[in-house]
């Protein structure tokens, strides 16, 4: 592992450089006691690790590994410092230990190995043909193998808390979350300085959750919120909107690609999570899929597929039954395909769910449409008598 140094104190590189070649397995590619020459150097040398100071001239420890995260979020960052006042920022920051000075030969030792393990890890991951992760929110949250959304991955959530920041900023990705408004939404009761202790932790806790199963989000932090950038990893919430917004029209063509999409919608928008600022999204994509299968639903009636139309509109009132449309087309479905019953069971639930929801009664097109088809089928019925 290549190996750069950072601390303003020559006499303190002098005795970490020392140490690390006792330990072995690293290779130290720089040495730095002036910050901006440091950044410079670590952009372009694109370390596994760099060992780093807090309090320096120039630019701080802690705002040069703020830096280096939004360009490099793969290297391992390890702050060797005289002061332990810095421990929860630098933890936030995803960094991968903290060390005090004097750094003890046993502790840096143990960091060394934790960083072998998971360079190693890595490596391993890179070399193989391991199948991509894909976060899923239709429903509820989970986390699959892109090439198989059956298969779950066990995602092991520190805490509920730190669950719902992590799906906070996957909601919002790609915009700038304000610090104050994840401590206004997840700890409004806790004092400033409390506050901020648990947003740190949970930033920390998120990052260490992703990474032990392999999902590259990077979340960056800048100087009052933060970013969740996707950073290539699927999500079906993208996968199916840029999909139906893609096949605008269903056609003999599409059609194998919209029912793909039909099957990635699994059930409303985090569905189990009864956060209040998931519900706007979660009615956004509702009417989005009520569109979508109502869509594929008249392009089977189009071709006269009743069957297959008659299905999806059952889909969808099983998922949403208080649409009044819903009822009224399996009920013209079910009368092309002369199943009487199901017509007259069809307006029955109508009925029944108009009166114990709102406490009406069908719209009056649909009764007219009714009474009309029983008056045919009754002529039908006396003509064949």
């Amino acid at each position: 592992m290549r190996a750069i140094l950072v601390d303003d104190e020559s006499s303190a590189l002098t005795s970490l450089d020392i140490a690390l070649h006792k330990i072995g397995g690293i290779t130290i590619i720089g040495k730095y006691t002036n910050s901006y020459i440091a950044k410079k150097n670590i952009l372009s040398k694109k370390p596994d690790i760099i060992f780093l100071d807090i309090e320096m001239p120039g630019i701080s420890g802690i705002n040069l590994a703020e830096e280096i995260q939004c360009s490099l979020p793969e290297t391992n960052i390890v702050f060797v410092t005289a002061y332990d006042e810095y421990a929860v920022r630098a933890f936030e920051l995803s960094a991968i230990d903290y060390l005090l000075k004097p750094v003890r030969s046993n502790r840096l030792k143990e960091t060394i190995q934790r960083i072998s393990k998971s360079y190693m890890e890595k490596t391993i991951l890179d070399s193989s043909s391991i199948r991509a992760p894909m976060i899923c929110a239709f429903q509820s949250l989970s986390f699959v193998l892109e090439d198989n959304i059956d298969k779950t991955i066990d995602v092991r959530w520190r805490t509920s808390k730190v669950r719902g920041v992590f799906i906070f900023l996957l909601q919002h990705r790609g915009d700038f979350i304000r610090k104050e408004t994840l401590l206004d939404l997840f700890w409004p009761n806790l004092d400033i300085k409390k506050g901020y202790t648990q947003l740190y932790s949970a930033i920390y806790q998120i990052r260490k959750t992703l990474a032990a199963i392999h999902v590259n989000i990077f979340i960056s932090n800048l100087e009052n919120g933060y970013r969740l950038d996707m950073n290539g990893v699927k999500f079906d919430v993208d996968v199916w909107e840029k999909g139906i917004e893609k096949l605008s029209v269903v056609t003999s063509e599409t059609l194998p690609k919209h029912q793909q999409l039909l099957t990635l919608y699994r059930g409303n928008y985090l569905e189990n999570e009864d956060y209040l600022w998931v519900e706007n999204e979660r009615e956004r994509l509702k009417i989005l899929w009520i569109q979508h299968i109502s869509k594929i639903a008249d392009y089977f009636t189009e071709k006269r597929q009743f069957s297959e139309a008659i299905s999806l509109y059952l889909r969808l009132q099983m998922s949403h039954p208080y649409i009044e449309e819903c009822y009224f087309k399996l009920m013209q479905l079910y009368s092309k395909i002369d199943e009487i019953h199901s017509v007259e069971r069809q307006y029955n639930y109508l009925q029944r769910m108009l009166m114990d929801q709102y406490g009406n009664q069908p719209r009056q097109d649909i009764q007219t449409w009714f009474q009309n088809w029983k008056n045919d089928c009754s002529n039908v019925e006396y003509r064949m008598s």
